[in-house]
């Protein structure tokens, strides 16, 4: 079970997704994944170059950079997710308020919590399932996920952040649920294992 501490439950959710960039073999880093247009580099630099701005947008908060992700993947994910964390853990951000322009005021952990963590723990998936590695996902945070993004399934799709719902069994595993929400397919395989 993940913890629902934003600064734990960063600790684990980027914890778990570490582990899987640590463990992708030199030469995979530009192997296709389940997202069409993106090779397994992109999915590290999709995390490491959208939060930066967000958190600077809503708090005025500058993350120091880290190496480029094409020349150093895992050092770029290692000082992203390192300075990160030092930011949920610094007992000062418990009392900092986020207000990106698009979205409600809240404070900066839930706002952390709620867009950036969870994009990291989807993300999971598809660095995974591109690497031949375990996701490892959490079956309770899926449902949890699945359940809380059902009812703003026409609002998500609009977005352009999630491709069409691909069907899943009923009884299928929550992860397989909540991928094929997000639009992956959850039998999704490289072409190096078809």
């Amino acid at each position: 079970m993940i913890p629902s501490d934003p600064a734990e439950e960063h600790r684990v959710v980027a914890g778990t997704f570490t582990r899987r960039v640590r463990g992708v073999p030199d030469s995979w880093w530009d192997a296709p994944t389940p997202v069409k247009e993106w090779v397994v580099r992109d999915v590290v630099r999709h995390l490491v170059a959208w939060f930066p701005a967000f958190l600077a947008d809503g708090a005025g908060i500058r993350l120091a950079p880290g190496p480029a992700v094409d020349d150093d993947p895992v050092g770029a994910w290692e000082q992203h997710t390192t300075s990160v964390q030092h930011l949920l853990d610094d007992p000062d951000s418990a009392a900092l308020g986020f207000a990106h322009p698009r979205l409600p005021e809240m404070p900066l952990p839930a706002a952390i919590a709620q867009f950036y963590t969870s994009d990291v723990f989807l993300h999971t998936w598809d660095l995974a399932r591109a690497t031949r590695q375990d996701p490892g996902l959490d079956p309770e945070r899926c449902r949890g996920m699945l359940a809380g993004m059902e009812p703003l399934d026409e609002m998500l799709r609009q977005s352009g952040q999630y491709g069409p719902r691909v069907p899943v069994p009923e009884d299928a595993a929550p992860v397989d649920r909540l991928i094929g929400f997000i639009g992956r397919d959850p039998g999704w395989l490289p072409d190096r294992l078809r």
